[in-house]
């Protein structure tokens, strides 16, 4: 975050907007901990600058309240509680105010060095800092916003002389009046009016000014003028040269630099960034993978630099001795013509620290992956002598030196899938800018917005990518060349005749780096493309056969990125390696390693999501679900049957939890289609799971229930699962309590005590939902408690959630709705808690039953909204049913005959046909159906 208190108090989040504060109080408090960002700030100090010399009674307790609606505002982690007071968890340079100072410091130092040019480009940047009045929201805080007021006016003082030194007398004379107006008694202030209308040729007027600020200084203070004002007259009278406007700088020189044909889109954060380490430090390095922008951006910041530049590029320089001989031609420093033994030639290195030693210069050196030991050497060399030399380097990987900042060079922001608006996005800009030149007339419009949206998704963000593809819009639509992008390195080979050869197509931007890896980490490269998701270090040795070494070599080389504690690679990247995996001919090995190594970590994983440890396991899977689903899917083209099987059984209770029905049910009838009729002995469980994953999502027809009541048939009457535990809730789910309830009952009192935990509170929560349903309610809450007390002690949020849901109903029908709110509210709180979206959905419908008992029907219906949005999304369809069940009980509450007709047909053709926790759904939508048939007075 970025705090602002040059002016009205302001927070700009990463996205760049600006975030919500609240009321004055809480402006106040933001403004005084953010001026001592990374501090403690005590308590007296802040209530003395929030409320004044007369503070109101407990103010101890606002002061509390205050700091609660800020860490709301903020995030509780940025504002901590310390004994001594409160402190604002921030990087002091992240406060506009604290910025200001470094800069204004920076400036002055510049203009003391005598080096005007730098120091009027700090002392702009420090001043464009400020909005308004400092500290402006804690109008209490005198002191402080004065003394940042004489800042900013000595820092305006140091910006005036400097471009007084640069020879801008009359452009200075309007600006210095008003400032002299403004502050009369800035002695130093008259003297530069002086000396800018000197420069201009007004020297009576100059004379004039000091007579006034005399006159002036006599009478407010009753002082005459000091040194400097003096000495400014004194050389008026004298007519010192030295007052005038100096010779014009020399022009700087731009060795190397070409101007751009194109705008440069998307990166004006970046090249903030980059400008700011060059301020601060004397070597940096742009690195990230090709095409991501590092020249363009290297380009840019050179152009924008005060001061000499010498831009170098290296892509064609093949080998490392050559480096320091084209910086000399980029100097252009000739070779002399004559040598012998009284005049031996001077070796290149030697020769540039001779030429740069009393320099100052921006020296880049672009494109240096293929060389960097030679290019570290030649930089490290001359940053030791020669002190004015600044170095920008751009690459694929770090120099390794001593002093180096690197600054890693990410592609291009982009959208998510559904943006609100897609030009918002860096990425989409370049595709409309560059699609422009080529199709003139072209913009980014609802009927080609999703289709570019796709195109940048698929490409990135990599601003070479994007810009192929817009080119291809001189013989291709924006859909076709979203529909060929499965095939983007035949798509994309036409890029600027004048680039070098490996930056005109992708496919030679991308072998260009796989070149420079050697073979193991080819290897690894061309094996690492079977993670979807990118892998965790140990994954990445385990499924490649590599050490992770090599991993963290590829990630210094940009060939992966190292995110969130995962390797990734570009989808273009993946892509390309994915090619050199299937041309070793490993495919099959690589794929069965990556099936294996899944398998082990889901059959790991499934027993703790279901303790008090799921969260953790449900966050961990969710890291790689997408390389999970490549598994199963795998297993089951490759006919590896058995272990799409165990791989889809031992997912069953994750993807439940977390509501992932539609993509595994597909996954799950695809693994049934190769199975066809048979059914892999010794392993019943696993495929009564895959039928009822395959069921989950909305239905099943008549032949796969047929061979589930088939398998269910054939279980035992007291048969629990010993492999695949979640089982045990998914088929009675799915097909009810087997046999008599009464003869089952009784079997499972018997054996209750010997079921390890979760199984014993599952159970007590399936008798009490089979003993409400048989009118034993006394006995169902019984058994509903002893379930609740289960799962509370082994921490398990989705079976805490499940019960909580049945008491709720219980309550409900028993006409006890403030419990049964209290208990639905509960159970949607844990429901959040767990992310678990076919609950979270579930939680709402159950609320909104209870709220249209309590004839809120205004609630019910935002409840009943918000879950059949929630269920549509993840494919739960018997809450998508239940939910348009409410919404059609709210319509008929309210009279609205035709609407409550419509949503209680859409439940009816929604509800899962063959569900046994679906009947009551069903029942109530038969119901409700015949209710709104009935004449309105028989109701």
């Amino acid at each position: 975050m970025r705090f602002q208190i040059l002016g009205p108090t302001t927070v700009l989040g990463e996205d760049g907007e600006p975030v919500t504060l609240g009321g004055p109080r809480v402006r106040a408090l933001l403004t005084l901990l953010a001026l001592h960002a990374g501090r403690i700030v005590g308590g007296e100090q802040l209530v003395a600058g929030m409320y004044g010399p007369r503070p109101p009674e407990g103010v101890a307790n606002a002061l509390q309240s205050q700091v609660s609606r800020l860490r709301r505002a903020l995030g509780k982690d940025l504002v901590e509680f310390h004994p001594a007071g409160y402190r604002l968890v921030a990087d002091p340079q992240e406060v506009d105010a604290r910025r200001f100072e470094l800069l204004a410091q920076a400036g002055r130092q510049a203009l003391a060095g005598g080096d005007p040019g730098r120091a009027a480009t700090l002392l702009r940047e420090a001043l464009d800092l400020w909005r308004g009045a400092p500290l402006a929201d804690a109008p209490h805080a005198g002191s402080a916003a004065t003394a940042l007021e004489e800042l900013r006016l000595a820092a305006t003082e140091d910006r005036v002389q400097a471009d007084l030194d640069l020879g801008g007398h009359r452009e200075l004379v309007a600006e210095l009046r008003q400032l002299t107006a403004a502050h009369p008694l800035r002695e130093r202030l008259r003297a530069q009016l002086m000396r800018a209308l000197y420069g201009s040729g007004r020297q009576a007027e100059a004379l004039t000014v000091y007579d006034e600020a005399r006159k002036t200084l006599d009478e407010e203070l009753g002082v005459e003028p000091g040194a400097e004002l003096a000495a400014a007259h004194l050389a008026v009278l004298r007519a010192d040269p030295a007052l005038g406007a100096p010779t014009p700088p020399a022009p700087r020189q731009r060795g190397g630099l070409r101007a751009q044909l194109t705008s440069f889109v998307g990166r004006d954060e970046e090249i903030e960034q980059v400008r700011a380490r060059l301020r601060a430090n004397r070597l940096v390095t742009l690195i990230g993978p090709g095409g991501a922008g590092k020249t363009r951006l290297a380009t840019e910041a050179a152009e924008r630099a005060t001061g000499d530049v010498c831009f170098v590029p290296l892509a064609p320089v093949s080998d490392g001795g050559d480096v320091p001989r084209a910086v000399l031609a980029a100097l252009d420093i000739r070779d002399t013509l004559m040598y012998g033994p009284e005049r031996p030639a001077v070796d290149p290195v030697t020769r540039l620290v001779t030429a740069l030693a009393d320099r100052r210069l921006l020296l880049v050196l672009d494109n240096c992956e293929h060389l960097v030991a030679a290019t570290a050497e030649l930089a490290d060399a001359l940053l030791a002598s020669c002190p004015g030399l600044r170095v920008l380097v751009t690459g694929r990987e770090a120099l390794g030196i001593t002093g180096e900042s690197i600054l890693p060079v990410a592609p291009l922001r982009l959208p998510p899938p559904e943006p609100g608006n897609p030009l918002d996005y860096p990425a989409v800009r370049l595709f409309a800018d560059r699609a422009a030149a080529v199709l003139p007339g072209f913009a980014v419009e609802a009927g080609n917005a999703a289709q570019v949206v796709r195109i940048c998704r698929a490409l990135d963000g990599l601003p070479l990518a994007i810009e192929l593809a817009a080119a291809r819009l001189r013989t291709l639509s924006v859909s076709d060349v979203a529909a060929r992008l499965d095939d983007r390195f035949r798509l994309l080979t036409r890029g600027s005749r004048t680039a070098l050869p490996r930056h005109q197509t992708l496919h030679a931007v991308v072998a260009w780096s796989w070149d420079l890896l050697d073979e193991s980490e080819q290897r690894l490269a061309r094996r690492l493309s079977v993670f979807l998701g990118g892998a965790r270090p140990e994954a990445a040795e385990q499924v490649c056969g590599l050490p992770e070494e090599v991993l963290f070599s590829l990630a210094e080389k940009s060939l992966v990125e190292f995110v969130d504690g995962r390797f990734r690679m570009l989808e273009t990247i993946r892509a390309f390696c994915a090619e050199r995996l299937a041309e070793s001919g490993e495919v099959e090995q690589v794929c069965e390693a990556h099936a294996g190594y899944y398998l082990d970590l889901v059959t790991t994983a499934d027993p703790w999501l279901r303790t008090g440890e799921q969260l953790e396991w449900l966050a961990r899977l969710d890291e790689e679900g997408d390389d999970l689903n490549a598994a199963v899917r795998w297993a089951t083209e490759s006919g590896r049957l058995e272990t799409g099987l165990r791989l889809l059984a031992r997912s069953a209770c994750y993807w439940w939890m977390r509501g992932h029905r539609v993509t595994s049910a597909n996954l799950a009838a695809a693994l049934l289609a190769e199975l066809g009729n048979r059914r892999p002995p010794g392993m019943d469980e696993e495929y009564i799971m895959c039928v009822l994953i395959t069921a989950w999502a909305g239905g099943i027809d008549e032949g796969l229930r047929a061979q589930l009541v088939e398998a269910r048939q054939s279980l035992p009457v007291d048969f629990l699962p010993s492999r695949v535990e979640f089982l045990m809730m998914l088929l009675s789910a799915f097909t009810g309590p087997p046999g008599d309830f009464d003869e089952i009952f009784a079997l499972l009192l018997e054996q209750i005590d010997r079921l390890p935990p979760w199984q014993r509170a599952l159970s007590y929560s399936g008798a009490g939902f089979v003993l409400q349903q048989v009118g034993r309610l006394d006995e169902a809450q019984a058994h509903f408690e002893l379930a609740l007390a289960g799962f509370k002690a082994i921490g398990e949020r989705w079976g805490t959630v499940l019960v909580l849901s049945g008491l709720c109903a219980l309550y409900q029908e028993q006409r006890d709705f403030t419990t049964a709110y209290a208990l639905a509210d509960e159970a949607l709180a844990v429901a959040r808690e767990l992310d678990a979206k076919s609950e979270i959905a579930e939680g709402l419908c159950r609320r909104g039953d209870v709220l249209l008992s309590l004839a809120d029907a205004a609630g019910a219906r935002a409840d009943f909204t918000r879950a059949a949005g929630v269920a549509r999304r993840n494919g739960s369809m018997e809450n998508l049913a239940w939910a348009h069940l409410g919404l059609g009980e709210v319509a008929l509450f309210q009279g609205e005959q035709d609407e409550a007709r419509a949503l209680l047909t859409q439940a009816r053709d929604e509800v899962p046909a063959d569900w046994y926790s679906a009947e009551e759904t069903r029942a109530r939508i038969a119901a409700a159906l015949a209710e709104v048939s009935l004449p309105v007075s028989e109701r």
